[in-house]
């Protein structure tokens, strides 16, 4: 059977999360996450929908893909379909053709597992090898300690705190509270939870998403962030906990989070909420 691309409409993005959290497992290498489709959520239904491209064959769904911004495309396959010649080479002719409706013409990064086939042939076809990015785990069989801080979970009468702290920690960030409501509609967010931290002040010092994939599997911390105006002084690392004992409570069978290798204070940060460095994963990336 012929290789199918798809392009979803809203209600077709649940068997597209449903495959995503069906390829979650321990030991593989980083990749496209339902929590990834949960946090595009927030730019609304219509919008993520338009981002997410599915690839099946027999009615089988073996790949998704999500458009994460101008020429950045977020992609992942069933974990039996890694070496699957045939798909990986149509993955390739869809995504350098931009007449197929993935990517436009001209510069373009790729984020596909590093020990997909995939990968490699975009290496034969001129992609180049991007920046390296720190993945990071922390094993939740175990009980988490609890946080040093104040630790709220966010519902919708709250989404005002948790968008504004949002936006102070990430500069340009023009995140709303309308924003979190669209997020916390999507499907993905029924096995999401957001929280703020507060300081002995009780000023909101920081805060994170986190999202599972079901009980078993792994789960996501997407974003994660801290006030300007309150760093250097561990509230990251209380958030990064606390985040790890929500995941738990989920079912998760451990957090995982990704950050540059050259955001060393990121990586600091998640290190001293017990999580541990994974070896490093590139992009493929095509210049204009």
């Amino acid at each position: 059977m012929a290789i199918v691309m798809g392009k979803p409409e809203v209600d077709g993005l649940g068997e597209a999360v449903g495959a995503l959290r069906e390829w979650q497992h321990e030991g593989v290498p980083a990749q496209l996450h339902p929590g990834d489709i949960g946090w595009f959520w927030r730019s609304g239904a219509q919008a993520t929908a338009a981002a997410v491209r599915t690839w099946s064959r027999d009615g089988r769904v073996l790949a998704v893909g999500l458009l994460d911004g101008p020429g950045l495309l977020r992609l992942t396959t069933a974990p039996d379909a890694r070496r699957d010649e045939e798909l990986a080479r149509q993955l390739v002719e869809d995504v350098t053709a931009p007449e197929r409706g993935v990517l436009p013409a001209g510069k373009a990064n790729i984020e596909a597992p590093m020990d997909a086939l995939f990968h490699d042939l975009l290496g034969e076809h001129g992609w180049g090898t991007d920046e390296p990015w720190t993945p990071l785990r922390r094993d939740l069989t175990q009980p988490v300690e609890e946080p040093a801080v104040r630790i709220e979970e966010i519902g919708p009468e709250r989404a005002h705190v948790y968008a504004a702290v949002l936006r102070a920690a990430f500069e340009g960030s023009t995140f709303a509270a309308e924003r979190w409501h669209a997020m916390a509609a999507g499907s993905p967010y029924a096995a999401a939870r957001c929280l703020v931290a507060y300081d002995d002040r009780g000023s909101a010092v920081a805060t994170v998403t986190v999202w599972s994939a079901g009980p078993g599997r792994p789960g996501i911390l997407e974003p994660m962030g801290v006030h300007r105006d309150h760093r250097g002084h561990g509230h990251g690392k209380a958030i990064t906990v606390a985040a790890a004992a929500a995941l738990r409570r989920l079912g998760s069978s451990s957090a995982l989070v990704l950050t540059p290798s050259s955001n060393v204070g990121a990586v600091a940060t998640y290190t001293s909420g017990g999580f541990r460095p994974l070896p490093e994963v590139r992009d493929r990336y095509r210049d204009a």
